[in-house]
């Protein structure tokens, strides 16, 4: 089974470019909407799987995503507790 790389590549970079947006528009609640970036990028993956109709590597899509997404936010919250 092969993992769709150009399919998961560009939802990290918009749950990162999303996470920097937030942080510098609203910093005071950036960590309130850290929560909705990381169940938005798995459930673009659902849609995009729905749309498309077919289960092949579904799974692995949902945890290489929210996996990575997971990271990308961790990193930047480590960032806002940190005050660098």
């Amino acid at each position: 089974m092969k993992t769709r790389w150009n399919l998961i590549i560009p939802i990290w970079f918009a749950t990162a470019f999303l996470a920097i947006a937030v942080m510098v528009a609203i910093p005071g609640k950036a960590l309130t909407w850290f929560g909705a970036i990381l169940a938005g990028s798995v459930a673009l993956v659902s849609l995009i799987h729905l749309i498309k109709a077919s289960p092949t590597g579904f799974v692995k899509e949902l945890i290489y995503v929210g996996g990575g997404a997971y990271l990308i936010l961790a990193a930047l919250s480590l960032y806002l507790f940190l005050g660098v």
